[in-house]
């Protein structure tokens, strides 16, 4: 029997928003294993990113922490099982036994089983679908007095489109990056970018490897500057702002979208 690690809130419209990296829970059984501190995992969580998935009426969010599985990864490399799996971080105290990865291995596979039912649902309904897929990284890996990784390699939206026909889907992704570009983010620009630090992960691989022609994932990856990575406080009002910027992209996906099903 697994143990669910995400929450599914169904709504109307071809859009979906997911925050696999939210969660920061750990199944019980699995605690007396850990080896890493509570906010060495925290750091390498994306917390907030939750909040964001409120800018679509179909929202998953995944409550438990990448360290108990990471829904991001291809399965065989979904338990992190030696530190290189992990940024070099020491996960569990001991040799993680079979049966616990196993069950962490049921929690992933119930989780794409139902992912897979709800986009087969919205290409049934809608024919096309769109999936806003939120992350956050860091960029004080020498710590919170540390040199920032360089502004030119870590821009603040990293949009990874790697795992897609990005010709086919170019007038949404066009239109989302050019939308996002555009918002007013207290009186600036955001520095979005494509395929800089990241090019997307398992989870939007599978989405278009699984929906080719009909779902369109979007890897959206903010940069930690609304928070701090190290205590874990964020901005409150950048979080807002954020959330904001991205309902504002949702009109030009949309109308990308309708222009691609009269296409077809």
């Amino acid at each position: 029997m697994h143990n669910k690690i995400w929450k599914l809130e169904k709504g109307d419209g071809p859009l979906v928003a997911t925050a696999n990296h939210d969660g920061h829970e750990i199944r019980p059984d699995l605690k007396k294993f850990l080896f890493i501190s509570e906010k060495e995992r925290l750091r390498e969580e994306d917390p907030f990113t939750g909040r964001w998935t409120e800018m679509a009426e179909t929202r998953v969010i995944g409550t438990h922490s990448r360290f108990e599985v990471d829904l991001n990864r291809p399965r065989e490399k979904a338990v992190y099982l030696k530190p290189e799996d992990a940024w070099n971080l020491k996960v569990w105290n001991t040799k993680l036994p079979d049966e616990e990865v196993e069950q962490s291995l049921s929690e992933y596979d119930a989780f794409y089983a139902e992912i897979d039912k709800l986009l087969s649902e919205k290409k049934e309904h809608y024919g096309h679908f769109v999936v806003f897929d939120l992350h956050s990284y860091n960029h004080l890996r020498d710590g919170q007095a540390g040199i920032p990784a360089d502004p030119a390699l870590n821009p603040e939206v990293n949009i990874g489109t790697g795992t897609m026909d990005r010709e086919y889907w170019a007038p949404v992704v066009d239109g989302f990056i050019n939308a996002l570009a555009d918002f007013d983010y207290l009186g600036r620009r955001l520095d979005v970018r494509e395929n800089i630090r990241f090019r997307g992960g398992n989870f939007p691989r599978w989405i278009h490897q699984n929906f080719p022609e009909t779902g369109c994932a979007l890897a959206i990856e903010f940069k930690k500057f609304f928070m701090n990575e190290w205590t874990g406080e964020p901005d409150p009002i950048q979080l807002e702002m954020i959330r904001k910027a991205l309902i504002s992209t949702i009109p030009a996906v949309l109308d990308a979208l309708n222009g691609l099903k009269k296409q077809t």
